[in-house]
């Protein structure tokens, strides 16, 4: 396949499993590494350390590719990045949660264990990944990119209706998940 800017990245990605060319998913993390560094630099707020972040993300993608299905490439990797800063921020200082999945952080009161909320949160990430791939999509866009129904509807192709069911049915899903697998009342 002849790479060029007019290729999507849906024409990529299916390329790249089937020749299992690296040069081909090259050029799909090329086209988003100032999104992954903007994000590492949000989240970790030093140069050398968002340059080795995206650096330890890219080759890792290398090693286990991103799968061939991705409906929307730069919100994949926006949701990868993100959460591998705040794995990384969470394991520099397990005392630091995420409390709304953006840059606000907050130390837990020392009445709550830190083990705690931090089997809470990587039991949501579990969670959210056993998702059905559509509810998955539509929950991360709605409450940790923080879009409206209406870009949802734009970036996914789903029509309104099947945008606030997903969401609805995710959630329902998420409380079920969470209760079952972390054993704590979930606030979804």
């Amino acid at each position: 396949m002849r790479i060029n800017r007019e290729n999507s990245d849906q024409e990529l990605l299916a390329a790249f499993h089937k020749s299992g060319d690296t040069e081909i998913l090259g050029a799909i993390y090329n086209k988003y590494l100032h999104l992954a560094y903007g994000v590492c630099m949000k989240y970790l707020k030093d140069r050398d350390n968002a340059q080795d972040m995206v650096m330890e993300i890219f080759e890792k993608m290398m090693q286990k590719p991103p799968a061939p299905d991705i409906n929307n490439f730069k919100t994949w990797l926006y949701v990868v990045v993100k959460n591998h800063c705040l794995m990384k921020l969470r394991k520099k200082d397990p005392k630091i949660i995420s409390i709304n999945q953006e840059d606000q952080f907050m130390e837990i009161p020392d009445e709550v264990h830190p083990i705690d909320k931090e089997d809470q949160v990587s039991g949501l990430e579990t969670c959210i990944e056993q998702l059905k791939k559509e509810q998955k999509d539509c929950i991360e866009l709605f409450y940790l990119q923080k879009k409206c129904y209406q870009e949802i509807t734009d970036s996914t192709g789903f029509d309104l209706k099947k945008v606030k069911s997903y969401i609805q049915n995710g959630k329902r899903n998420l409380k079920i998940c969470l209760e079952k697998n972390v054993g704590s009342e979930s606030t979804y």
